[in-house]
């Protein structure tokens, strides 16, 4: 089943390559959508794939990358928006 989510994910998420964190896995599970900073110290990302993939990279991203310390991901649905890859979008 497809499924579009976005996803804000608050803790210890800037300057520790966590946007990369997220592309890489999101290329190796095969999702689409993109990834940025928030100026309020969140990660925002926007996932489109299968749904057994989007859980799979919410469960990732509960992990984070080295240094990183996740202390919440909040998962909302979305409209499915037809990505075709994933990006990172900087400022």
């Amino acid at each position: 089943m497809k499924k579009a989510v976005r996803a804000y994910v608050s803790g210890t998420v800037h300057g520790i390559s966590f946007r990369d964190f997220v592309k890489d896995n999101a290329d190796k599970i095969g999702l689409r959508g993109f990834v940025r900073n928030l100026e309020d110290g969140r990660v925002e990302m926007f996932l489109e794939g299968d749904l057994d993939k989007i859980n799979q990279m919410i469960e990732v991203c509960k992990q984070g990358p080295k240094f990183a310390h996740i202390k919440n991901v909040e998962v909302k649905d979305e409209k499915f928006q037809y990505f075709k890859d994933f990006k990172i979008i900087r400022f």
